[in-house]
């Protein structure tokens, strides 16, 4: 899988992904619609995974499938984007166990966080029910795995 800029960048312990917010992002005053924000998140751990040399697809097209789906989320919003704004969006898996990844991630501009989130994914098989994380995702995870805060 070759990785492009577009999949951001790992620095310091974390992945970076620049997020420009455009106006379909915005409610009519021009302030970023707060379900956006989950968008922005979700596009930072796909492309952690991909920098990390692992898609989407090809979890899904191995012998034993792989998906995701998120358990539980805590969002704290701090501060609102506009349109215009170019964000990063930070993404530090913290710890791989079982079934279940825990993952810490920010929305910033320049060095001010807007929302902070804290996540918990299942992996999942094709019916539906938790499983392992394979070797794998194991293996690309671990090396980058950072208790830090995001």
């Amino acid at each position: 899988m070759s990785v492009s800029p577009e999949s951001g960048r790992f620095d310091d312990g974390a992945h970076r992904l620049p997020v420009r917010i455009y106006y379909e992002d915005t409610d009519f005053s021009g302030v970023v619609y707060h379900a956006r924000y989950l968008h922005f998140l979700e596009r930072g751990r796909t492309e952690f995974l991909r920098a990390a040399g692992l898609g989407h697809a090809e979890l899904w097209d191995r012998d034993e499938p792989l998906a995701f789906a998120v358990r539980r989320m805590t969002l704290d919003f701090a501060a609102a984007a506009r349109i215009d704004d170019v964000l990063t969006v930070t993404t530090r898996f913290r710890k791989l166990k079982g079934a279940r990844l825990h993952i810490g991630q920010n929305i910033s501009r320049h060095q001010d966080v807007l929302v902070a989130a804290e996540v918990e994914v299942a992996c999942l098989s094709p019916d539906g029910r938790p499983r392992r994380a394979p070797p794998e995702l194991k293996a690309a995870l671990e090396p980058r795995l950072s208790p830090s805060t995001s």
